[in-house]
């Protein structure tokens, strides 16, 4: 799965996800592309999910670029641990996701091909998303 091979700082602050994307939001590799219309945390484990889907569907028949990537520490405590005692250890990585953000791209394919795979795609991601064709 996806995660940084080295990070400046182990734990990163958590931040606020706050107005639309500006970068990644426009069509740079392929011909189709998933887009996302509403705002949340992607896992790495999330992200190959919907990889896989649309692979499995388009039977290798074209190329699928991955347009986010998961570099965001999320810690998380064991269950029943008492408050306190700090900041856990990282359990996962995850990528930050506004609105209008670029997602998933893919060429080489027919139309209702890369509409049916990211369909596919968009039923594994926590975010409403929306196919856009170049």
């Amino acid at each position: 799965m996806l995660q940084p091979k080295k990070t400046k700082y182990r734990k990163t602050m958590r931040g606020r996800l706050k107005g639309s994307a500006t970068r990644g939001a426009e069509i740079a590799f392929g011909d189709y592309a998933l887009k996302a219309t509403t705002r949340g945390y992607i896992t790495s484990r999330q992200i190959e999910s919907a990889r896989r889907a649309m692979v499995r569907y388009v039977k290798r028949g074209g190329k699928i670029w991955i347009r986010i990537f998961p570099d965001k520490a999320y810690t998380a405590k064991p269950l029943e641990v008492p408050m306190g005692w700090g900041k856990w250890s990282v359990e996962m990585y995850r990528a930050p996701v506004k609105p209008g953000r670029i997602l998933f791209e893919m060429t080489w394919v027919a139309p209702e091909v890369a509409r049916e795979a990211f369909s596919l795609a968009a039923y594994k991601l926590p975010v409403k998303t929306k196919i856009i064709v170049d």
